[in-house]
């Protein structure tokens, strides 16, 4: 029997999936998606991301189900998996898109190549976003994330499956999470296509009214958002899908809903932005763990403060903002991105941690954890990019700007319903008498109820920007920073100037 593997990786649709159209055409489809213990052992997922991919995975077999077949499912490295479904039934093609992931599906994907090559099968890989694989120049790259969004979505008119024999196939209902894994969000959303187009719906025709001015708070971003980030990490819809649906609705909006069309036009640019920063990675895999800018080689990482690194973690850094988001994410494995730069920011600059070991943590924490914009924003929040404005966020003024009735802090950290006003945001300089009088106590022990800062704010962040402008501005950095803005630029922020722009700029 001749047939086609179809390898599912963080594209759990059959849905404008380029990959599984082309491969129907040319023959039977065998759907396979691997759980590799190797990958699901790394120090950047967590338990919610394997069930939040278990429940786009049984929803993906029952639509298979309905053209007759079943998604193969099976345990094991990607070499392994392949070598043996081979020895049971030789395939002619292995059928993918192409994944902007991290070092270990970097490096799993070249086996892979190696493995297609010594056994005379031809790999063919499909650009998943608006992606560009070995791109030599950003001067041509926003032509081509257009193209790729305004193609016609793949379809596949018919899709003939193959099922292997029992006792060797299984499906997804068998999945069973690798031992190890921890941290599963009671309140994060769930997976599959059926709520990716709820929620795409349910934002485009209403929430996106919204989105101008709602998305920075965390108290009206929770609706004001699109919360598609995690449906397009594990690829449950399109990102093709989402543009086009969103330019859709724009286009039939009456002139006078003004509200709602700003909020869908400034949608529009973040979903641009979105491939921008997957770019970076897909064109320099080692900024995952190495500085974008290599002048930037032991800023950070010779100072490691386990103390402050287990503050944020615990969400015990003393400052209310900052650990009512900890709490928040730890949660509902969500939070808007203010939010998340302004925790990047405290972490970096008065906490003065590195990004590498923060950025695992947060990996864990957000549900809709994708590679490229993940490790780009760590980078570019923490000043180690070399090329973009230093963005450093002030929890106590964020607090005021964002919360300035203390319902969000009041929400996530209850024993703060006891601070009067007037000492909410800085908690710590409560007099003995006012502690005394909420039932309170402030200090740097476990046992106590409020955190004290472990840094003062303003003399740590200060410190923090002198030595960062110190290196800036060294000869041989400020030398060095013509070829990252070659690599890594956009084109786009060169002519324009977006990040001064409503509709383009990403430091909203």
């Amino acid at each position: 029997m001749s047939y086609r593997v179809m390898w599912f990786k963080r594209d759990l649709r059959l849905q404008d999936h380029a990959a599984l159209a082309e491969a129907a055409k040319q023959g039977p489809v065998l759907c396979l998606y691997i759980v590799e213990p190797g990958y699901w052992a790394l120090p950047d997922v967590a338990l919610q991301h394997f069930e939040f991919v278990r429940e786009s995975l049984l929803e993906l077999d029952r639509e298979l189900q309905a053209w007759g077949g079943r998604l193969e499912v099976r345990c094991g490295s990607a070499e392994d998996v392949l070598t043996s479904l081979y020895a049971q039934a030789p395939f002619v093609a292995l059928h993918s898109h192409e994944e902007t992931g991290n070092a270990f599906t970097y490096e799993r994907d070249k086996s892979v190549a190696a493995w297609c090559r010594s056994h005379g099968v031809v790999w063919s890989e499909w650009p998943q976003f608006g992606v560009v694989r070995r791109l030599k120049s950003r001067d041509t790259w926003q032509a081509r994330w257009e193209a790729h969004m305004s193609a016609a979505q793949a379809e596949c008119s018919a899709l003939h499956l193959v099922q292997l024999p029992q006792p060797h196939s299984a499906g997804p209902e068998t999945l069973q999470a690798p031992q190890g894994l921890a941290h599963n969000p009671a309140l994060r959303q769930r997976g599959g296509r059926r709520l990716a187009l709820q929620t795409l719906h349910a934002f485009l025709q209403e929430r996106a009214q919204q989105y101008r001015g709602g998305i920075s708070s965390p108290l009206s971003s929770p609706t004001a958002c699109s919360r598609l980030s995690a449906y397009l990490a594990w690829g449950c819809i399109s990102l093709r899908e989402v543009v086009q649906s969103t330019r859709a609705t724009l286009s039939a909006l009456p002139p006078q809903a003004h509200r709602h069309r700003a909020g869908l036009s400034g949608f529009i640019s973040r979903l641009y932005w979105h491939c921008h920063f997957i770019q970076k990675l897909e064109s320099e895999p080692e900024i995952e763990w190495r500085n974008m800018h290599r002048g930037y080689d032991g800023l950070r990482e010779n100072t490691v403060n386990a103390e402050h690194l287990r503050a944020l973690t615990m969400g015990r850094t003393g400052w209310p903002m900052v650990d009512a988001c900890v709490v928040m994410l730890r949660e509902t494995g969500w939070l808007n991105f203010r939010m998340r730069a302004m925790l990047v920011s405290v972490a970096a600059y008065p906490l003065w941690l590195h990004w590498r070991p923060v950025g695992e943590w947060l990996a864990t924490q957000f549900l809709d954890y994708e590679p490229g914009i993940h490790w780009s924003q760590l980078q570019m929040q923490s000043g180690t990019t070399g090329i973009n404005t230093t963005r450093v966020y002030n929890p106590i003024k964020q607090a005021k700007d964002h919360d300035p009735k203390g319902i969000f802090v009041r929400r996530w950290l209850p024993h703060l319903r006891r601070v009067p006003d007037a000492w909410l945001f800085e908690p710590w300089r409560m007099p003995p008498e006012v502690q005394q009088q909420c039932g309170l106590r402030v200090g740097r022990t476990d046992d106590a109820d409020i955190p004290e800062p472990w840094v003062d704010l303003a003399v740590a962040t200060r410190e923090a920007k002198a030595a960062l402008h110190a290196r800036r501005a060294e000869p041989a950095v400020k030398a060095a920073k013509k070829a990252v803005i070659e690599k890594h630029a956009s084109r786009q922020r060169a002519r324009r100037q977006p990040e001064k722009s409503p509709q383009l700029g990403f430091d909203f």
